[in-house]
């Protein structure tokens, strides 16, 4: 099955997606990370108003197969969570791209995105 990659995003190794608006960046886990782990069943909810670091755990999904971390890509502040992952998390499942975000980031450092992968760097990898 081949997983569905968006071009505009920025993506991560540890399959985050990042999609820029201005100074805020919209975080998720990608179609290849949801796939992976099977149904979810559990987010954990996300603190708003937390700073985070690039690198840092943002949050922790559940899934039937794994418990896996969920990486913040970018720095910055939390300053708007999906709360509807709170009460449905398989919505990341349905629509990992859309309707399935976990977060928005206020970016401190634009200059972090250059860590970040493009959709066809990140197909290669993903290969």
């Amino acid at each position: 099955m081949t997983n569905k990659i968006i071009e505009n995003l920025y993506y991560t190794k540890s399959d985050e997606w990042v999609k820029v608006e201005g100074d805020i960046a919209i975080i998720g886990i990608t179609d290849y990370a949801q796939d992976q782990l099977g149904d979810i069943v559990y987010l954990e909810k996300i603190e708003k108003g937390r700073k985070v670091k690039s690198g840092d755990i943002l949050t922790t999904i559940e899934s039937v197969k794994a418990v896996s971390d969920v990486y913040a890509p970018i720095s910055g502040e939390i300053i708007e969570v999906n709360e509807k992952l709170v009460e449905n998390s398989s919505i990341i499942n349905q629509d990992p791209y859309g309707e399935g975000w976990l977060a928005k980031i206020k970016i401190d450092k634009q200059n972090e995105l250059s860590n970040l992968m493009k959709a066809k760097e990140y197909a290669e990898y993903r290969k």
